[in-house]
């Protein structure tokens, strides 16, 4: 007989920001074409760390984070089909309109009506979390939680990759040795392209076999995984003719502009775009990749660690300490 579900669970609560907090919250309930799952495993990530530290522009408040999850649907609202119960899946985060412009392009990431997990409504720092059924991605036998859970970040570079029309045996360089840039490197390689990360520190550039300075050498695409204003200078000397520049990582509101030689762009004709999130496909492509073994991610997990620790682990990632931090909501203590 399966187990009744709790009447309450622990979650982490962002009221304000600059600070969190732990409450005892009840279970929700899934609405209609809603589904409730026991969360497995997140992931967590420097935006996590933004949205509680300095807030994020898509945040609404008060909010439980936790925009990668991955976990077993426990509970099903009304519409949905009962044989979901039970499955582990990876929850795509956004929950989109699909009837905007946006939308009917294959861009929902950009929907005008865009409510995601963990900014607009609740994500999966907590033991459960509320899911729409369209969001579900669900696992294939063999594909490990720990495994699945890194669809979001995957699904964010592949995202940048297709934007980048990025094509086999093309080189394409990296700013950024973090989670994203060694993701981006892999996804490159599983494409056939022909990555290089450029990464000053020794740790994360040894695990991304890359290189300390961008060579002099010009490639087919750059891509700034790296909220850095002169990352973003490097990478515009080294595009080559018809290159393209992903804007990948964002700057800070303080300086945000940069200087653009447009007479490059033009008579090189290179081109600049930017990448924002993924779509739902992205999410597909990316559990497909991870399920292909293409594309290993094992190594990329330096912490797994129960919520209860939220605060230690996010000052791992604030001092850049750490790969991927994985977090286990069941080993909170009330």
């Amino acid at each position: 007989m399966p187990q009744p579900l709790p009447a309450t669970m622990q979650a982490v609560s962002v009221r304000e920001i600059g600070s969190f907090q732990f409450e005892q919250r009840p279970v929700p309930q899934p609405g209609p074409g809603e589904v409730l799952l026991r969360v497995t495993v997140t992931g967590l990530c420097r935006t996590d760390l933004k949205i509680i530290q300095v807030g994020h522009r898509d945040l609404v408040l008060p909010c439980i984070p936790g925009e990668e999850v991955v976990g077993e649907v426990v509970a099903l609202g009304a519409g949905c089909d009962t044989t979901l119960l039970h499955q582990r899946c990876y929850v795509y985060p956004g929950e989109w309109c699909g009837s905007c412009p946006a939308c009917k392009a294959g861009a929902e990431n950009l929907c005008r009506f865009m409510r995601i997990m963990g900014f607009h409504r609740d994500g999966g720092f907590a033991g459960y979390v509320v899911a729409p059924l369209k969001s579900l991605i669900p696992l294939p036998e063999g594909l490990s939680d720990e495994q699945a859970v890194f669809a979001e970040p995957l699904s964010c570079c592949l995202n940048a990759l297709e934007l980048a029309r990025l094509a086999p045996f093309e080189t394409i360089a990296i700013w950024g040795g973090g989670p994203a840039g060694q993701l981006l490197a892999r996804a490159a390689t599983a494409y056939d392209a022909l990555p290089t990360v450029i990464e000053p520190d020794p740790q994360r550039r040894k695990l991304a076999k890359g290189v300390a300075e961008p060579p002099e050498q010009l490639f087919d695409v750059c891509v700034v995984a790296v909220g850095n204003n002169d990352a973003y200078q490097q990478a515009l000397t080294r595009l080559a003719p018809r290159g393209r520049l992903v804007v990948f990582s964002g700057l800070s509101k303080e300086t945000p502009a940069i200087t653009t030689d447009f007479n490059q762009l033009h008579y090189l004709e290179q081109t600049v775009v930017g990448a924002y999130g993924c779509c739902y496909r992205h999410g597909r492509q990316a559990i497909a990749l991870l399920q292909s073994g293409r594309l290993e991610v094992g190594d990329l997990i330096s912490h797994r660690m129960p919520l209860s620790k939220l605060a230690e682990a996010l000052e791992l990632v604030a001092s850049r300490q750490c790969m991927k931090i994985h977090l286990y909501p069941e080993a909170c203590t009330p």
